[in-house]
């Protein structure tokens, strides 16, 4: 049995693995419980006397052969997968790309088309006081039109609250800047409505606003003209009269969408016609709280709902889709 150690001793030291599964199979032949080294072990009580010595030697050097072995093995291996992964900025495969959200792709279709033409964007908080939410825009206390803006309150004397519309991004940007103004001030809104399909608590807005010397209603009217062109491909306009307290006069602006198909009748009531933003020249009462000589200078202002116009664009039923995060829906803009 003394030379089959010593065969075994020389099988040892030459053995090498090229993967974990020959290491883990070497481990088994000589350390697993019916393994080489415990058959010889329980071969040790049939060995005689005057041999045990030199058997019980050779026996241990052969297990701490394969200790080395299998030490200097696994050692080897870890070497191998740290060099493998030396490169730790590879990205993982597949890489699932993402996409933009669609309120985000039509907002930033609309600002390019309105920077075409020289609009600059405002920005402004999201939580605003009384004064450049409501009052500032021809909406003092007890103002019937307060009620069509019911929102939600953060403090009361002073009030504070989270803004019902981006007009008070024109506000401050007016507090701070003399005419020639001409911007875009997109933003989340709030406002307490019940969430249904066709409405919602948040929703986002995209409001302009342009002052300077002579002005006119027609001026307005043309800047509306090219914007729909621009983003519906449709030139048909009509603007019927309305009420805004901050701008006199004002107009609700309807474009003709056709009646092509029975989703176009189905969203335009049978009529072809579609309304898509309010409008109207700035209030002279507006101007003067924010310090502007009314006299010397005129303006316009717009605002629309984004999600009304994704909705339309992109033909979808329900704008509570816009919150809920499916990724189904997401997915349909990965290549927009």
């Amino acid at each position: 049995m003394i030379e089959k150690i010593e065969e075994l001793l020389v099988e040892v030291n030459s053995f090498n693995a090229t993967s974990k599964e020959e290491i883990e199979n070497f481990r088994i032949k000589y350390n697993g419980k019916k393994g080489i080294l415990n058959d010889f072990f329980e071969k040790f009580k049939e060995v005689p006397n005057d041999q045990k010595k030199d058997f019980g030697q050779k026996i241990n050097t052969l297990k701490n052969a394969v200790n080395v072995k299998l030490e200097d093995l696994k050692n080897a291996s870890a070497s191998s997968i740290i060099v493998e992964k030396e490169d730790l900025t590879r990205p993982a495969f597949p890489l699932d790309l993402g996409s933009r959200h669609p309120i985000n792709l039509v907002k930033n279709r609309i600002i390019e088309i309105f920077k075409s033409i020289g609009f600059a964007v405002a920005d402004g908080p999201e939580i605003e006081d009384d004064w450049h939410n409501f009052t500032a825009l021809n909406l003092p206390e007890y103002h019937p039109a307060r009620d069509m803006q019911d929102t939600f309150f953060i403090e009361q004397n002073p009030d504070i609250l989270l803004r019902t519309h981006t007009s008070s991004v024109q506000i401050r940007y007016m507090e701070e800047n003399q005419p020639p103004i001409r911007i875009l001030s997109p933003g989340r809104v709030f406002r307490n409505e019940a969430v249904s399909s066709r409405s919602h608590c948040i929703f986002h807005q995209i409001e302009g606003l342009y002052i300077d010397e002579n002005v006119s209603f027609a001026d307005l009217k043309q800047t509306i003209q090219f914007f729909t062109t621009e983003l519906f491909g449709k030139s048909k306009i009509r603007l019927r009269p309305s009420y805004f307290p901050f701008t006199e006069p004002s107009a609700e602006i309807d474009v003709y969408w056709g009646l092509n198909s029975e989703t176009d009748y189905r969203i335009t009531k049978g009529t072809g016609w579609l309304e898509i933003m309010g409008c109207g020249m700035v209030d002279p009462a507006v101007l003067k709280n924010v310090n502007i000589d009314s006299e010397k200078y005129s303006g316009y202002a717009f605002g629309m709902g984004i999600e009304r116009i994704v909705m339309l664009l992109y033909q979808m039923s329900d704008i509570r889709m816009f919150f809920e995060n499916d990724i189904r829906t997401l997915e349909q803009f990965k290549t927009l």
